[in-house]
């Protein structure tokens, strides 16, 4: 079982973590990241048309998972997302509901849920992250964190999770769950699903996946006055008396609150597989003619071992860094140079190579070279580095399935630290921990091959 990227944060809020300074503030980052990050943009792009709002689309079911509860198996299941499913709420509320519904089967989760992320990383890090443990039911959420992505792109990296997973096991079964924020409950109803969530149907139809929108009953509810979307909890006699019986959804237009909000993605869940336990027949899935044909089923994560790395490179251990050890739950592994000139060369016949990486305080810029094309130079640092997160450093896409080398080198000059904080009027503390040229790879993300 994966060890959530949330479990440090769990602990902070436990206050278990007063007596350690470096894991309190790894909890405080990865609260940012799950606060900050995920924010979507709600321009639509105009290239889908918008499918009809529908709580639940049963069509072929989820039987070999139903078929192992009800037969008292061991039974695992993924939940690959953003932070909304990183957060304590519709994840465990929804494991504990089939834990306590199915008494004779040993139910267990694989959390695959990093905040800020859509299905354009949950396709790379599907293998490393949920398909090598054995899952028997894979929850794919990326509705929100695919806001603003064009509908041809999701419906690449969606198939491409769905292909990937049928090719590994063809009796894992899927479930495509929706989520919300707060700028699409009026499309919602007015009978429509928002745009990422229509491309993403595109997929189920032709797959025959069931979905779960968990927030179209909350879009109703909000209608009707029952619900605030947005507002912090009240806290004195008066508050809650002028707020009666409403219920308040979350305190930021995304992120839920476990009590309220997950309570309610939770009930949309328990009626969709309520839908769904004696539907369809138990068997292996198939993988059909492609819905599109530049689907990314190749997409991979690749050990950077695969590349060939400079002389100055060195591989971190969890007593290098307070953060190594829950990235490395992600990427398998991290690295670190600080010089300018140290670089990564990577031979590859494929269509997408992309760098899975941290930004951070101490990061600087890399210059990236691909086949003949001009230099481009890459910042590793952007107005959020007050902390070091997960990033991908995309090299190329939509390449031609031909052979390529791609060169990163460490460029000699940091970005303009000061003026780039400044855009969230944030400022640099301690110029110790931003007066460096510092990356940090930790993977490969490739649709292709390597080459030696």
């Amino acid at each position: 079982m994966l060890v959530s990227l949330t479990a440090t944060l769990k602990e902070y809020q436990n206050g278990n973590l007063k007596q350690d300074p470096d894991m309190k503030q790894i909890a405080k980052n990865v609260l940012l990241c799950l606060f900050v990050l995920t924010a979507p943009s709600l321009a639509r792009p105009q290239d889908d048309p918008l499918r009809d709002a529908q709580e639940v689309r049963v069509r072929a079911g989820l039987p070999n998972f139903f078929n192992k509860l009800q037969a008292g198996q061991d039974v695992r299941i993924a939940y690959l997302g953003g932070s909304i499913t990183a957060q304590p709420g519709w994840r465990p509320k929804t494991l504990r509901r089939f834990q306590n519904q199915f008494p004779n089967a040993a139910v267990s989760e694989i959390n695959a849920a990093i905040g800020g992320t859509g299905s354009d990383l949950g396709v790379f890090r599907l293998g490393h992250d949920v398909l090598q443990h054995k899952p028997d039911l894979l929850f794919v959420e990326f509705a929100v964190n695919d806001g603003g992505a064009p509908a041809h792109r999701i419906h690449q990296a969606m198939e491409g999770i769905v292909r990937q997973t049928y090719a590994a096991d063809p009796q894992t079964d899927i479930c495509f769950v929706y989520t919300l924020v707060a700028g699409w409950t009026q499309t919602l109803r007015d009978g429509k699903f928002p745009h990422a969530a229509s491309a993403m149907e595109a997929v189920a139809d032709h797959y025959g996946i069931p979905s779960i929108h968990m927030g179209l009953e909350v879009a109703k509810m909000e209608g009707r006055n029952e619900l605030t979307f947005t507002a912090p909890m009240p806290k004195t006699d008066e508050e809650k008396a002028q707020l009666a019986d409403k219920i308040i959804f979350s305190p930021d237009g995304v992120h839920p609150y476990p009590d309220t909000g997950h309570e309610l993605y939770l009930k949309a869940v328990a009626r969709g597989m309520d839908m769904m336990r004696n539907t369809g027949k138990p068997g292996p899935h198939t993988l059909s003619a492609p819905f599109v044909p530049d689907h990314w089923q190749a997409a991979k994560l690749v050990p950077l071992t695969e590349a060939e790395l400079s002389p100055g490179w060195r591989k971190l251990d969890a007593g290098d860094r307070s953060f190594v050890n829950w990235v490395t739950q992600r990427t398998g592994a991290l690295y670190l140079a600080n010089q300018p000139g140290e670089s990564i060369t990577i031979r590859f016949r494929g269509t997408a190579l992309r760098i899975y990486d941290l930004l951070g305080p101490d990061c600087g810029q890399v210059t990236v070279k691909l086949d003949d094309r001009p230099e481009t130079v890459v910042p590793r640092f952007d107005a959020y580095c007050t902390y070091h997160r997960l990033a991908t450093l995309t090299v190329a896409e939509n390449l031609p399935d031909t052979t390529h080398t791609a060169t990163l080198t460490i460029h000699p000059e940091q970005p303009d630290k000061p003026a780039i904080l400044a855009k969230r009027n944030e400022k640099i503390d301690d110029p110790k921990r931003y007066n460096d040229t510092a990356w940090y790879p930790g993977a490969i993300l490739l649709i292709g091959e390597i080459l030696k």
